[in-house]
């Protein structure tokens, strides 16, 4: 018997509260890093320092004219990526206003997918809701999304993807393809790999477990109770989970897969064949030897403990760190899914649930392939870090909502336990509320913007020498070209290292040598208009304890025993006559001035 449209009602307001409340909270989320990023008019998040700063010539083409920091950062930037800030910039959105906006409407794009794919897999809203919100403080806690950069695309196209995939969607899955191409190409293997176990094992995803056989004799395999749904125009929950998905035919099955991997090899073309401005990507035998990638390295990756290497590396590890407590209930599904007799709603979970096992050892897999090409496919962590927080999330919400479920059924009184229940949910729902931090944003806030303003009153053409961390702003608050500074130390490319690298030992020996024609001799090899020093840029104990200047041996070495001579380097009595601007903590000297200036010996 058909089921009344009254029945139907209160299933399709609860899922439209729990999705609407789950939306809520992604743009609850995503409001208080916005009240950050807006708190002074000098903010910026870390990374979009090194992946924003240069689409500023989107707005003013002669910006960072033959600055090779720019060129390099420019070249890298996924296609995709770059049209959208082209685009926005095209009208009238600043780029790094943008970027501060773009989080919010990603988070909210995930969250819609998150919610929807868990109606794929176990069609109980509770447990989209509870998983949606997992998944959005897992990703506030880390700076994936709020970056703005190419890796937050991550979450809502893989997430579409999977949406898309579990629906037998051809069209929309084959763009979510492509657009992680244009966005961030590590997803489309990720994807592929997804592609290609479906493949290898026909049908046990797309067609609900059953056999081929069924499948051909009930391609449609609709219950009655939904085929009534279907009549009444009354869907029970939003994103119903339709079983015409859970049939999908073998041809159609076969073709999305085949037709998944073409458009997958299409748009990895294009970064296969691409030459690279820059040099190859430096080899995992090569970078053991620099200092980059060694223990407090500016790209530290390798370390002596194993345990920190292959588990909880932010670069090399297998798992993701930062997430909300509860998620970790995830880990218990496969157990709760054993004993489903003790967990009667655990009976709505679908076969197409082992997507999320697919998505472990896919990840898992491309993670040793990473490792074993160390750098060719980029970092390894990117191929686990964000997928396996998109599966825990999931697998928790399943979990909690089944455990909850049992406990209510099982309780003598449901009014003793209902307290508890309720408590636990809002220990889940406000426990970010504990963290001063979160969301956590990285945000850099600039107190004394008085050297910024100042550079930005000069030419577009300067270029600045500076050993301080205030140079890494430089570009970003001035759109001024800095010679080096540690935000731009990445030591990928080999070409772009060895410049790098050599500027900045060039610049170490200049700034400590106590020979004023070497500094003279410096400025006129790279044609530095501008010295930006701090109060502790003649420090030798500062020089010592700086991390990012030790890795240029011998150089720093041998500044450092200039310091700790008594040796008063050229460039500090070279500043008393010729610092244009001094804020106390800062002092900006001027080029021309050194080059004329006759220092007694």
């Amino acid at each position: 018997m058909a089921p009344s449209k009254q029945t139907d009602k209160p299933s399709r307001s609860r899922g439209i509260f729990w999705f609407s409340s789950s939306l809520t909270f992604a743009l609850w989320y995503g409001i208080l890093a916005l009240q950050k990023a807006f708190k002074t008019e000098y903010v910026v998040q870390d990374d979009a320092r090194q992946h924003v700063f240069w689409m500023q010539r989107f707005l003013d083409s002669e910006l960072f004219t033959g600055d090779f920091i720019a060129d390099y950062f420019q070249s890298i930037a996924p296609a995709g990526y770059t049209a959208l800030y082209q685009f926005a910039a095209s009208i009238g959105l600043d780029p790094l206003l943008f970027n501060k906006l773009l989080p919010i409407l990603l988070g909210a794009i995930a969250a819609t997918y998150c919610f929807g794919i868990c109606m794929e897999l176990f069609p109980v809203p509770f447990a989209g809701f509870l998983a949606t919100l997992l998944l959005q403080q897992s990703l506030w806690m880390t700076f994936d999304l709020v970056s703005g950069t190419p890796r937050a695309f991550a979450y809502p196209l893989f997430l579409a993807f999977l949406y898309y995939l579990l629906r037998c969607s051809t069209l929309p899955c084959l763009a979510a393809i492509a657009l992680q191409g244009l966005f961030y190409p590590t997803f489309v293997l990720i994807s592929a790999g997804i592609l290609v176990l479906q493949l290898l094992q026909p049908l046990q995803l797309l067609s609900g477990g059953q056999s081929p056989k069924e499948i051909r004799s009930n391609p449609i395999n609709l219950p009655k109770k939904n085929r009534a749904s279907r009549r009444t125009g009354v869907p029970p929950v939003p994103f119903p989970s339709r079983d015409r998905r859970d049939a999908c035919p073998t041809g159609v099955s076969k073709r999305l897969c085949l037709a998944g991997l073409g458009v997958a090899i299409l748009v990895m073309l294009p970064y296969a064949l691409k030459s690279p401005e820059f040099g190859s990507v430096v080899g995992g035998a090569e970078a053991r030897s620099l200092p980059e990638f060694l223990p407090d390295g500016r790209n530290e990756f390798f370390h002596e403990n194993p345990a920190q290497f292959w588990l909880i590396g932010s670069r090399s590890g297998w798992l993701p760190m930062l997430m909300p407590p509860l998620i970790w209930l995830g880990l218990f599904l496969p157990a709760l899914l054993r004993g489903k007799s003790r967990f009667p709603l655990l009976a709505r979970v679908k076969e197409k649930v082992i997507l999320l096992r697919d998505i472990v050892l896919v990840s898992s897999g491309l993670f040793l392939a990473a490792h074993v090409v160390l750098f060719k496919l980029y970092l390894p962590s990117r191929y686990v870090h964000h997928s396996l927080r998109v599966v825990m999330a999931i697998a928790a919400g399943i979990a909690i909502a089944a455990l909850f479920d049992a406990l209510l059924q099982k309780a003598k009184s449901k009014k003793i336990l209902l307290p508890v229940a309720c408590l636990l949910l809002a220990v889940l729902i406000f426990y970010p509320n504990f963290s001063s931090s979160f969301p956590r944003t990285s945000y850099r806030v600039i107190r004394a913007p008085a050297i910024y303003q100042f550079f930005q009153q000069q030419p577009k053409d300067i270029l600045i020498a500076s050993l301080s961390g205030a140079a890494n702003n430089i570009p970003t608050f001035s759109q001024r070209s800095v010679l080096v500074s540690p935000e731009y130390g990445i030591s990928y490319h080999v070409g772009y290292y060895r410049q790098f690298r050599q500027r900045a030992t060039d610049l170490i020996r200049a700034q400590y040598s106590p020979d004023l024609a070497v500094v003279k001799a410096f400025i006129q090899k790279y044609g530095i208009d501008f010295w930006l020093l701090d109060a502790t840029s003649f420090s030798s104990d500062r020089l010592a304890k700086n991390n990012w200047l030790q890795q240029y041996q011998p150089a720093a070495e041998e500044a450092l025993l200039q310091l700790e001579s008594g040796n008063l380097p050229a460039l500090a009595r070279a500043a008393e006559h010729c610092t244009v601007f001094d804020t106390g903590e800062f002092a900006i000297v001027q080029a021309d001035c050194i080059i004329s200036l006759k220092l007694p010996k």
